[in-house]
């Protein structure tokens, strides 16, 4: 049988330290622990957010009798610029949780429309306890936020599309 105490022990021992990994047999029993998610180490991490971040507002209720309006919603206003078709597509560069500001109490780094120059920071992924800041690669302006929130993210999972033009 093995010792809650002396698991949770093991547990923080690994969480406060540098290493990734740690394997002990003890009395018989193999116990294996991993910071590393499945495919980049051998055992399993869900990360989980340093602050929580404010709930998003619920969207606006639509109206179900009338879908010209739905459609007309859906497209924006008519004055919208349309955005060139050569958009550059940011993704995620690794698995985590996506947060658009530093903390809960700052402005996002980006809104749409926003314009950006190459090095700008455009959110920040969270993965394993670290904050990691996505810098854009081109200069454009913002003209979709693909991802939501506090909301998890997977590798190559598309965040932002910008216009170089």
């Amino acid at each position: 049988m093995i010792d809650l105490e002396f698991l949770e022990a093991l547990v923080r021992l690994l969480d406060e330290s540098s290493l990734d990994r740690l394997e002990i047999d003890r009395e018989g029993t193999r116990i294996r622990l991993a910071k590393s998610p499945k495919g980049i180490g051998a055992g399993v991490a869900v990360p989980v957010p340093s602050a929580l971040p404010a709930a998003a507002p619920p969207p606006p209720a639509e109206d179900a009798a009338d879908p010209a309006a739905r459609v007309e919603a859906a497209a924006g206003p008519a004055s919208a610029e349309m955005p060139s078709a050569n958009l550059v597509d940011v993704t995620s560069p690794m698995v985590g949780t996506f947060y658009r500001a530093p903390s809960p109490e700052a402005p996002p780094y980006v809104e749409m429309g926003a314009a950006v120059a190459a090095g700008d920071v455009l959110c920040v992924i969270e993965a394993m306890k670290l904050m990691n800041e996505l810098e854009c690669e081109v200069s454009g302006r913002i003209v979709e936020i693909c991802a939501d929130n506090a909301e998890p993210v997977d590798y190559g999972q598309l965040l932002f599309r910008v216009d170089p033009a």
